[in-house]
Formats: structure tokens, sequence, C-alpha cells
């Protein structure tokens, strides 16, 4: 597929968020949701969205929450006016594609929509920053990732190494992921039509053939995902 042309300068970007929040923490364990963990005198949650709300360009910041969730009502960030919310669906690209439905909804479609992880609270602003001003021409957008600095094996079923893969060409992607917006919707939207999951945005994109760009990242933008991860965010955040 051809790519799309290139619109507009970073002093002209328009941007809203999408923060996929519906999920239950499975690998995770307990009782609680992780985004609702206490991390470094409040919730994941909130650390994250006090992260998005400290960029000036997002226009709009909706959070996408499993149908029986009441826990946000109480969170301080919801009270700000560029919070809106959500329901989530089944999969993680089903609540994205909710997300930019609820943004056409109220009249947010912007040229740009960045997703963020909400268990993702120690990203740089910098970064978010220097994402929309590296892909602000963009045709397509792109998304923050860090080099794969370990060795990898590839395993068989059995967990047997068959192979040590060459890592030269081998990113980790991160979010926040930063696409037009109108792309996106398309390509969530085929991919669930087809009934492909996806993990990310960018690998939604992939599949309708347009190339994304890759942005160099902080390694500090950890996703917590199990207990120890949250050990390690409580000492970046300490130290912001």
């Amino acid at each position: 597929m051809a790519q799309p042309r290139a619109r507009m300068n970073h002093s002209a970007i328009s941007c809203s968020a999408v923060v996929p929040a519906a999920g239950i923490g499975r690998r995770f364990g307990g009782e609680v949701p992780k985004q609702y963990l206490s991390l470094h005198g409040a919730t994941v949650m909130e650390h994250t969205l006090r992260l998005l709300l400290a960029v000036p360009r997002l226009r709009r910041i909706v959070v996408v929450l499993h149908p029986e969730d009441s826990r946000w009502q109480a969170l301080a960030p919801f009270s700000d006016a560029r919070v809106v919310t959500a329901i989530g669906g089944a999969e993680r690209c089903d609540s994205v594609l909710n997300g930019l439905l609820q943004l056409e909804r109220i009249g947010e479609r912007s040229d740009f929509a960045l997703v963020h992880d909400v268990a993702r609270p120690c990203c740089p602003r910098a970064d978010i920053e220097n994402l929309l001003d590296q892909l602000a021409a963009h045709p397509v957008g792109g998304l923050l990732a860090a080099p794969v600095s370990d060795t990898i094996k590839r395993v068989d079923a059995a967990r047997q190494i068959e192979e040590t893969v060459d890592r030269s060409a081998l990113w980790q992607a991160l979010t926040p992921q930063l696409f037009r917006f109108q792309l996106l919707r398309d390509a969530l939207a085929h991919c669930i039509g087809l009934g492909q999951v996806v993990t990310d945005e960018a690998q939604a994109m992939e599949a309708l053939g347009w190339h994304a760009q890759v942005v160099e990242g902080s390694r500090r933008n950890i996703k917590i995902t199990r207990p120890e991860d949250l050990a390690l965010a409580e000492y970046y955040l300490s130290r912001r």
C-alpha cells in the first residue's frame, strides 16, 4: 500500500490520546487491577494520567475502562476537563478502537492519536515531546522503542534453544505509539474484522502495509506487568 503524504509541521500538530485501561491484571495477580495499585504516593493510573496531562499538545485523553470498573471515579485526574472515558473491549485492540470512536463522537477527531499503556507511568515526558516532534510531519506515525541489548534465543515448544537471533535490527516496542488518527482507526477496524488480535498499534498498521518510524526512548519506560516491576517503577519515580 502506498504511503500517505505528510500534511503538517510540528507547530500545528493536533493530537488526542487513548489510554487502554480495561485489563484486570491476570499476569500480575491479586484482587486489585495493577492500574489501581499504590505507587509512590498515588495509583499507577494517576501517575500515568498526570504524565499525559503535563503534555500541552494533547487536546483530549480518553481512558478506556472495564465496564464494571468504578474505582476510577475517586481519582483526581478524572476531574480534569481534558479527560473522558470509554468502555473497553475483549482485547487491547478493541479497547483502543473504542477510545478512538469515543473521540470521534465528542468531536475530537485529531490529526494524530497517541496511545499509551496505563501501566507505563515512568515514561519521561521529554520522550513524549520528542515523539511528537519527530513524527509531526510523518505520513503514518511511529512509536517509542529501545534497541534490544540482550542476547535473544529462539526456542521450540519444549523450550529447547533452536538458534541465537541476530539482534542488530531488533527493537523493543514501547509506548506511546503515535499514528495518524484515521489510519489507525481503519487499521484496527480491519484487524478486528478479520478476527486478528494485534498486541500493539504498530502491528495493526503493519497489517495494512504501512511503515511506522521508530523513535528511540528511555529504558526507564518500563511496563508494570509483574510484582517486581512495581518496585522498579517506585525507584524510577522517586528519582524523577
